[in-house]
């Protein structure tokens, strides 16, 4: 895909991050992860992003990820590939590269290693990972990489691939001040985590559409939602934040860490062998995991 192309599949409507499989070792389970992948392709999502945040990129090593994307982008069949890539500037442009070489369609810049950073740094690696690579790139607001306006700004005049915007931080008025500055040289995804509970305010906000993470085991449900979001259907949305958002935020909100690791569970439930996450991230206790069976019963495949 070109840039440009890219750019129009982000923007064409609800997003997703599958969760990346293992095996009992904690080893990448490809068999399971594409049954997973041709499972979430059939339906209404044009763009899944492989080793995103929700497929604990976090715990991945740098080599792993093109493994990862190349397993994707052969069971997605028509539906775009998009994968995380971060660290520093050098193994940035280094994982860039590879996942290029991989069959990604674009990247999601994922913010830095631990440091703060000021805008002029930002600025650099951004311009650095963007100039590596001819695919386009989506860069993700939030935690310790927030990006000023004018540092946006300023990207998009130099960097023509850099096509996205994903923002994680809530900042409501920010992010309104960009995409009022910038309009449509870029594609606008929310990106909170459970982005249902906050998709009303990021649409007012002038955002294109979202990345829905229980998507991975609620399809029909997380696709249903947006459609009845984008069709201003309010009283439908409120029963399905009320029936299925609420009682998962719930559960997500019980533990560090369970904003993946619900997710996970999820797909284990719906009877793919996922594995469990990686440490730093634990799972869900049994009674945890109960209490989500029970939610997703009604939307069991």
């Amino acid at each position: 895909m070109t840039p440009q192309e890219t750019k129009a599949a982000l923007g064409a409507g609800l997003l997703s991050f599958p969760v990346t499989h293992f095996d009992a070792e904690e080893k990448f389970r490809s068999d399971s992860y594409q049954r997973h992948i041709e499972w979430l392709s059939s339906y209404d999502a044009p763009v899944l992003f492989a080793a995103g945040g929700t497929g604990e990129f976090f715990s991945l090593s740098p080599n792993e990820i093109p493994t990862i994307v190349r397993a994707a982008k052969e069971a997605a069949g028509k539906t775009a590939i998009v994968s995380g890539c971060g660290f520093g500037s050098h193994v940035g442009v280094e994982l860039a590269q590879a996942v290029e070489k991989a069959g990604a369609d674009g990247i999601l810049l994922l913010p830095h290693y631990l440091i703060d950073a000021p805008q002029e740094g930002l600025y650099a690696h951004v311009k650095r990972i963007c100039q590596s690579v001819d695919i386009g790139v989506m860069v993700y607001n939030r935690d310790n990489s927030v990006l000023s306006v004018d540092t946006l700004k300023r990207l998009c005049d130099e960097c023509p691939n850099l096509v996205g915007f994903k923002d994680g931080t809530g900042d409501i008025g920010g992010v309104r001040q960009i995409t009022a500055t910038l309009g449509d040289r870029l594609t606008y995804l929310g990106g909170m985590p459970t982005a249902e509970l906050f998709a009303e305010a990021y649409l007012g906000a002038g955002f294109t559409t979202y990345s829905s993470a229980v998507f991975n085991f609620v399809p029909a449900l997380a696709v249903e939602f947006y459609r009845a979001l984008r069709a201003g259907e309010r009283a439908h949305c409120e029963k399905i934040l009320k029936d299925f958002f609420y009682p998962f935020m719930a559960i997500r909100n019980r533990r560090k860490g369970y904003a993946v690791a619900a997710i996970k569970a999820g797909v284990r439930l719906q009877g793919f062998e996922a594995g469990g996450v990686r440490p730093p991230l634990d799972d869900l206790t049994a009674e945890e995991e109960a209490m989500l069976d029970k939610l997703i019963a009604p939307w069991k495949r």
